[in-house]
């Protein structure tokens, strides 16, 4: 499995990484990416930290390990040069809040993510069918997360994906050790987007289409 979507106690998560990344392993994980929020004000102090200790425990664990970030309520205009800065840090996966319905994002975060140069929108919500195919053309990945709350819309933005020719990918914004990949998870996740079982090995390919770009 790879889940390219997680949070450690850098920002929300109750987890060290070392701790996240090893219950990942031990869940049958094959990649996972770190990708704690940042702003201006934090991503010049989590990222290096987080390339640091994933370098440590690939070599250890024996699991794919990437340092990314969720940029996290910056003001769309401002969005691309964050993601300029994180790239050129060193981050190896870069995502954005998009605009769930669970929290009140800034308007047209998701239009200006997708134009940033990112890999994956997170949780975009409501998003529109213009940006969806602009996020095909970007080949920029919508995410289908199994997150209570952020998963509202999870069926919305499945069948505009599909219908556009956008690509999916599964991830669970985990924030506790409890919200990792499961098979109940991902089954319970596929049925409330639309999508079947099969679907999930689209997805994952789609993740390990962006992860073979970063080694």
């Amino acid at each position: 499995m790879i889940d390219l979507h997680t949070h450690t106690l850098f920002s929300d998560g109750v987890l060290l990484p070392s701790e996240l990344v090893y219950r990942a392993k031990f869940n049958g994980y094959k990649a996972i990416a770190l990708t704690d929020h940042v702003d201006y004000s934090t991503y010049d102090y989590v990222i290096p930290r987080i390339i640091e200790v994933s370098k440590i425990l690939q070599d250890n664990y024996e699991i794919n390990v990437f340092a990314g970030v969720e940029i996290t309520y910056v003001p769309p205009k401002l969005i691309k040069d964050m993601v300029g800065k994180c790239k050129n840090l060193g981050a190896k996966i870069i995502i954005v809040h998009g605009e769930t319905v669970a929290e009140t994002v800034p308007p047209q975060t998701n239009h200006y993510a997708i134009q940033a140069g990112i890999d994956i929108l997170a949780h975009p919500g409501h998003i529109t069918k213009e940006d969806v195919l602009l996020a095909k053309e970007n080949n920029v990945c919508l995410e289908i997360t199994t997150r209570a709350g952020h998963n509202a819309t999870n069926k919305e933005v499945a069948m505009c994906a599909l219908e556009c020719g956008a690509k999916l990918v599964l991830n669970t914004d985990s924030h506790e050790p409890q919200n990792l990949l499961d098979k109940i998870k991902i089954e319970n996740t596929l049925k409330q987007s639309g999508l079947n079982l099969d679907y999930f090995n689209i997805m994952q390919q789609n993740s390990y289409t962006i992860v073979a770009s970063k080694k």
